[in-house]
């Protein structure tokens, strides 16, 4: 049994087992930190997504709440300049690889970038960063259950976690590289046409509208 330690979350005082994910720590106690690509208990963290920074006293920079294990006596603060400022630049720049058309998303109320949004005071719009020139399929509307719109896809990695590891069938992928790079099948195929079993967990742990099961289903 892993041994109990105590650790501070601004200034909220933790009991949590040692070795824990800072993320699922201040989560499970009420502390919202921002994230997208994080599934609990996925082994190592992707931290692809850069949107769970902290700042932990004794560190030099701030840190992936993610990746962190929680340590006695850790002090933590979710909210600072440092942080705040991070934050805001890994949300700004994934916007600019998202279609913000959030009316017409199937997401839309729902979906997790407008909740770091309302939590953070950040805008669900382009700002700084320009919106990426890429080469984006179509939607993929052939399976009977679901749609894939990559147009809407953040790269956070949820949906090829759990079709690889808890549906065990490995019908997605990321493919191509750079700007570029993008979840599809194996050879770009249609969802109808590859293995996938339509089980519906990818669809389920994509936190924006990029799957989505069809209505009537």
């Amino acid at each position: 049994m892993a041994k109990k330690i105590t650790l501070t979350i601004d200034n909220k005082t933790i009991t949590a087992s040692e070795g824990e994910k800072l993320l699922w720590v201040a989560l499970e106690n009420n502390i919202y930190i921002p994230n997208l690509c994080a599934i609990k208990n996925a082994g190592r963290p992707a931290a692809s997504c850069r949107l769970c920074f902290v700042e932990i006293e004794g560190f030099k920079e701030p840190v992936t709440a993610c990746t962190t294990p929680v340590a006695e006596g850790m002090v933590v603060k979710t909210r600072t300049p440092a942080v705040d400022r991070l934050v805001k630049t890994a949300f700004e720049l994934l916007l600019s690889d998202h279609r913000l058309k959030c009316s017409q998303c199937p997401r839309n109320r729902s979906c997790e970038l407008q909740k770091i949004a309302r939590e953070r005071g950040l805008k669900l719009r382009l700002t700084r960063f320009k919106p990426l020139e890429k080469d984006i399929p179509p939607v993929d509307d052939s399976a009977a259950s679901f749609t894939f719109d990559r147009s809407r896809c953040v790269l956070c990695g949820r949906c090829v976690w759990v079709d690889r590891e808890a549906a065990k069938v490995g019908a997605i992928g990321f493919s191509r590289r750079g700007l570029n790079r993008m979840v599809t099948t194996f050879q770009d195929t249609s969802l109808a046409d590859s293995i996938c079993t339509e089980c519906g967990l990818c669809v389920e742990a994509c936190p924006v509208g990029a799957l989505s099961f069809k209505k009537n289903e």
